[in-house]
């Protein structure tokens, strides 16, 4: 149940509007494009290969996409610029649009997806939960009547439900619960662990998908028929829905408003298709729509019962290698009731935390602090250094990086002033980037090096106070921005608390090891 980091990782060459304008001379605003996730090794994506998407499903541009030259270049968030011919510009023209049984509109629709340049839409509403029929509600519960019993209540009468209680010492109140709505019930004699308790109602279900919903969530109306158009396209595994904390009230307390505006499931307000180290790099199971078919030797049989954190992640991510796809949808959404005391909350976050060392030996790279690229991080150390020769290194470090950026860049109209531009924002992102682990993956590092460098205490503390703020300018918190920036430290120190107790059980560093790009394209 426990996420990565979410630190923001803006990866090395994130463009912004202004370096579209200079890329393209012509840009629809507010678009960006995410980077198209690589086929399997040995593989190469055909038509042929890949299903059909079916009758009345359509594609829309990401509203964060940039349309350049005429339609002819989209350039993405992450660098990334895909190229169109002229047939492709016009259907790109005509979009939001349904996708049409051609070779030329499949192929492109599919490109477009799997890219994130562009998100599912669909030109009817998605209708009313309660005309799903094909999918089962399974919630793994463990002492939750209370909980169980908002949930229930507010599930689709016609939609069938499997309890799991997993090993409750008062089984009584779950049981009656279960049966005051009319939900199927299984019992763990003992306490298996969220990843037990969702194989067996995976198992226990009839129907073609099933939905993973925890005891503590609530759904709002029309969550499951959002999710369920997703699952036509027979390329996706998983969609979930955006989940927000519980409805703001006047006496919350710090705790709450913090996770109200930063809390680690609530993934944002844009659709994602989901990556490793992209925009959205996992979703929670806190609520899940899944296809059971993908969760058979595709999926290991369903969640990895060895672990009782990170399970979600691993599940999503072993899908993604395998090549099935899985969609973030914020227009369905549910409401989840996060720890309020300080204590149970800092204990959570660690929780958290200590996910990452069983995640990065499963799948290695793919937990890494930081993403950066060489010229990056030589830009970086020298700032970090904070000497004479700091500004004369980091600004050979950026022309060596422009001077390559701009060779790669050749088809677009202005390609060293993009370039120029790309890596300017590029530089600031891994800053950024540097900052946030610094306070959170790498405190124990930065406290010792405060110990004994005047310049790692200024460092460290430039990156505590102006990250902290800088988040609260973006996420707006009912919390002033002293209240917020300690918030904000605590949530680091306690799931980097977290990551490096798992690390040193486990005998390693691989979920602090940075990843390295060796290119922007």
């Amino acid at each position: 149940m426990g996420p990565p980091s979410r630190c923001d990782r803006l990866l090395v060459a994130n463009v912004s509007q202004q370096a579209a304008r200079w890329c393209c001379g012509r840009v629809n605003t507010g678009q960006a494009i995410t980077a198209a996730p690589q086929p399997a090794p040995g593989t190469t994506p055909t038509l042929a290969a890949v299903p059909s998407l079916p009758a009345g499903f359509g594609v829309a541009l990401s509203p964060r996409t940039k349309v350049c030259d005429d339609g002819r270049t989209l350039v993405g968030a992450s660098g990334r610029v895909m190229y169109l011919s002229p047939r492709a510009a016009g259907l790109v023209a005509g979009l939001p649009a349904e996708v049409g049984a051609g070779r030329d509109e499949q192929l492109l629709a599919r490109r477009l997806l799997d890219s994130g340049a562009a998100d599912p839409w669909w030109a009817a509403p998605a209708g009313r939960d309660a005309d799903v029929a094909d999918v089962t509600v399974v919630v793994p519960v463990h002492e939750r009547a209370d909980g169980l019993r908002r949930l229930l209540a507010a599930l689709p009468d016609p939609v069938p439900v499997v309890v799991v209680d997993d090993g409750s010492a008062d089984a009584a109140p779950i049981a009656a619960v279960a049966a005051e709505h009319g939900a199927r019930l299984v019992v763990h004699p003992e306490n298996r662990g969220p990843a037990a308790a969702r194989n067996t109602g995976l198992h226990a279900a009839g129907t073609p998908f099933v939905a993973f919903v925890d005891s503590d969530v609530e759904p709002r109306p029309g969550w499951l028929a959002v999710l369920r158009r997703h699952l036509d396209d027979p390329t996706v595994a998983i969609a979930a829905p955006r989940v927000l904390g519980p409805v703001p009230r006047a006496d919350d307390s710090w705790v709450e408003r913090y996770e109200q505006a930063r809390s680690s499931l609530d993934l944002g307000e844009h659709a994602a298709a989901v990556r490793v180290h992209g925009q959205v790099a996992y979703v929670p199971s806190a609520c899940l729509l899944v296809r059971v078919d993908a969760l058979g030797d595709e999926g290991g049989g369903g969640f990895d019962e060895a672990l009782r954190s990170g399970e979600d992640v691993d599940l999503v991510w072993r899908l993604l290698a395998d090549g099935w796809g899985v969609r973030y949808e914020p227009a369905a959404q549910v409401r989840h009731r996060h720890r309020s005391q300080p204590a149970q909350w800092l204990r959570r976050k660690a929780f958290y935390g200590a996910s990452a060392a069983p995640l990065a030996a499963r799948h290695p790279g793919a937990v890494s602090p930081m993403v950066l690229a060489p010229w990056s991080a030589a830009m970086t150390a020298a700032l970090l250094a904070q000497r004479r020769w700091s500004m004369p290194v980091a600004l050979a470090a950026y022309a060596v990086a422009t001077a390559r950026t701009a060779q790669r860049l050749q088809r677009s109209d202005r390609p060293v002033a993009a370039a120029a531009t790309v890596v300017l924002e590029g530089s600031v992102a891994a800053l950024w980037q540097t900052s946030a682990a610094l306070t959170r993956h790498y405190w124990p590092v930065a406290a010792a090096g405060c110990l004994v460098s005047r310049r790692a205490r200024r460092a460290v503390l430039a990156s505590a106070v102006l990250d902290g703020l800088a988040d609260h300018r973006r996420t707006r918190p009912r919390l002033d921005p002293l209240r917020y920036v300690v918030a904000r430290r605590l949530d680091d120190l306690a799931y980097g608390t977290g990551v490096w107790r798992g690390a040193l059980a486990a005998r390693s560093l691989e979920a602090l090891r940075p990843s390295w790009v060796r290119s922007t394209r």
